[in-house]
């Protein structure tokens, strides 16, 4: 077991041999460290919160009450292999956060990056990847291999099926139920969730240059909102009709990746 001098952990709190405490920790009462968890600097565990497994959690992340963090994942394949959670730095993870670990079918690691925002009762399913910056709402729930790119924001009680991917910037209405791909800054809504739209106050705050947005916009019209020719055809013109604009390229290239889901589009005769 290694503990700074530095950190703070209260008196009930059981720190089990082997556990990594870096400098300036604060562990709250009953909270519970596992033997094979890394904590760094600065990061503070509210009481009652319960970090297992092989975690590693980075710089300055808050983790609240009730949350269990690193337990086995929800997978009845599962059978204890040794499989990784790693956390970044300046996470708040909220009050009865669920984060399991990789599996070994699917590459072994779950992986949040930084500075996201986890709120009450979100679960973040085995071998799902996040970027940084993300907003996951109450009561979110991820399957598993679940790809989240940085800043996304999801509404309150969202649910994501297995194996989707969420673009760049994209924004989910609270109760959406998402079993397609959602397009970097697509907005989205309903059960099953449709493409309703893009995300402009994401991309406005995100500083984009307004040609840019404009160009997007018509692409996404001539893409979604139109009904000539496949859909791939619609996605190569968009690209050969915007050559400048990276958001353009971003959506299509997003678009046209080989996944085992579907792409979320507008409902027919929007």
């Amino acid at each position: 077991m290694a503990i700074h001098a530095s950190a703070n952990i209260h008196p009930s709190a059981i720190v089990e041999d082997g556990a990594t405490i870096g400098p300036n920790c604060e562990i709250g009462a009953f909270s519970h460290v596992g033997s094979d968890v890394t904590l760094g600097s600065g990061c503070i565990l509210k009481s009652h919160t319960v970090v297992a497994g092989w975690t590693n959690i980075g710089d300055d992340t808050m983790i609240y009450p009730f949350a269990s963090v690193g337990h086995a994942p929800q997978d009845l394949k599962y059978a204890g292999e040794r499989t990784k959670l790693e956390i970044g730095a300046k996470n708040r993870i909220r009050e009865g956060v669920t984060l399991n670990p990789g599996t070994a079918g699917g590459g072994g690691v779950t992986k949040i990056g930084d500075n996201n925002l986890l709120m009450v009762n979100a679960h973040i399913g085995h071998d799902c990847i996040l970027g940084s910056g993300i907003v996951v709402a109450n009561g979110v729930s991820l399957g598993g291999h679940v790809i989240v790119e940085d800043n996304v924001i999801m509404g309150g009680h969202s649910a994501i099926h297995q194996f989707c991917r969420i673009g760049t910037g994209a924004m989910l209405a609270g109760f959406a139920a998402v079993a397609e791909d959602v397009i970097p800054f697509g907005m989205v809504h309903g059960n099953r969730a449709d493409l309703t739209g893009l995300n402009l106050v994401g991309l406005k705050r995100r500083g984009y240059e307004k040609a840019d947005i404009h160009s997007l916009r018509a692409a996404f019209k001539d893409v979604f909102y139109q009904d000539t020719g496949t859909l791939q055809k619609r996605l190569s013109k968009a690209l050969a009709d915007y050559p400048d604009s990276g958001l353009v390229a971003q959506m299509v290239t997003f678009a046209q990746a080989d996944t085992s889901r579907g792409l979320c589009t507008a409902p027919k005769g929007h």
